[in-house]
C-alpha cells in the first residue's frame, strides 16, 4: 500500500486525467448547487471526498477548474454575499423584535376578525328569520314569552 503523499499525488493525477476526458456537458450533468458534485467526481476519479476537500493540491485543481468553468458560463457565478462580515459588532435593534410581534398579533387579529364577521353574518340571517316569525305571531295576537 503506498503511503499519504504517493496516495494523494496518485489522486491529483487521477483527477487531472478526469479533467482532460471531460466535456462541457459532462460538468453540466453533475452540477449540483452551484458547484460540481463532489461525490461525483470522487466516484469518477476514485478517491474519497476527504481528498478533494484536505488534498491541497487537488482542492486547489478543483477550484481552478470551478473557476474556468464559471468564465466558460457551464457553472453559474459565485452570488455575492448579502452582509459582508466587517468585524465589528452590530447595533441591536429594539425595534425589530416589536415590530415582529406586532406584525404577528395584527395576522392573528384580523383572522379573528374574518372569523367573527362571518359569524356575525350568521347571526343577522338567523335574526331576520326570527323576526319575521315574531312579526306574524304578533299580528295574530300571540305574543312569545
Amino acid at each position: 500500500m503506498a503511503n499519504g503523499q504517493k496516495k494523494a499525488e496518485l489522486n491529483v493525477a487521477a483527477f487531472e486525467a478526469w479533467v482532460a476526458t471531460q466535456s462541457d456537458d459532462d460538468f453540466k450533468q453533475i452540477i449540483h448547487r452551484g458547484q460540481l458534485n463532489r461525490g461525483e467526481i470522487a466516484k469518477a476519479v476514485g478517491c474519497g471526498k476527504s481528498a478533494l476537500r484536505q488534498n491541497p493540491v487537488l482542492k486547489e485543481k478543483l477550484d481552478n477548474l470551478e473557476s474556468k468553468l464559471r468564465e466558460r458560463a457551464v457553472l453559474p457565478a459565485l452570488a455575492i454575499p448579502a452582509d459582508i462580515d466587517t468585524g465589528e459588532p452590530k447595533e441591536y435593534d429594539v425595534t425589530k423584535s416589536r415590530s415582529l410581534l406586532d406584525s404577528k398579533r395584527l395576522s392573528e387579529l384580523e383572522a379573528e376578525n374574518i372569523e367573527l364577521k362571518a359569524k356575525v353574518c350568521e347571526l343577522e340571517m338567523k335574526l331576520a328569520r326570527f323576526s319575521e316569525l315574531s312579526e306574524v305571531l304578533s299580528e295574530q295576537g300571540f305574543m312569545p314569552r
